[in-house]
């Protein structure tokens, strides 16, 4: 593996790993209240694009990194919609 693939691997490694604590503290607490469904759906968007980029050009950092951004971006939208349907009906319920 030359120097250029290698840094593509770790730059996209790195970015990729920056999404999974926002994840895991999604699914801990139960709410994604606080997270712009629009910024979501633009990034989601943004990564899809980059990974049709990456394919046309044949670059595995740049495909490997935003498919598995896709993954947990994806996690993300799905427990927004999951919980704030919950949170919806928590505050349907205490109104009298």
């Amino acid at each position: 593996m030359d120097t250029t693939t290698l840094i593509g691997f770790i730059a996209g490694g790195l970015t990729t790993l920056s999404f999974l604590p926002q994840v895991v503290k999604t699914a801990r607490s139960r709410s994604a209240r606080d997270l712009s469904e629009s910024m979501l759906l633009v990034f989601l968007i943004g990564l899809v694009l980059w990974t049709i980029y990456g394919l046309q050009v044949g670059s595995l950092p740049i495909i490997a990194a935003n498919v598995i951004t896709i993954v947990l971006v994806g996690a993300i939208l799905a427990m927004k919609v999951k919980f704030n349907g919950r949170e919806r009906e928590c505050v349907t319920e205490t109104r009298p």
